[in-house]
């Protein structure tokens, strides 16, 4: 039995992700989308939706970006 990439747990149902160079192999969603997902590059919060962009940087909300 494979162990989860993000907290180790063991992955009886693993869940392989592989997206822009980046792959692992998980035990749920939520930990898949905590290693892979964009962060907010000024609260460093997990970007789960559409992300708002400035410059190339990615943002969680209009607040962060500086734009509001």
């Amino acid at each position: 039995m494979q162990n989860c990439n993000t907290c180790g747990a063991p992955a009886q149902r693993p869940i392989s992700v592989d997206f822009e160079g980046k792959s692992g192999i998980y035990d749920s969603f939520e930990c898949a989308i905590h290693d892979v997902a964009e962060r907010c590059s000024h609260c460093d919060c997990v970007i789960l939706g559409h992300a708002v962009y400035a410059g190339e940087a990615p943002y969680c909300c209009e607040h962060c970006s500086g734009r509001s």
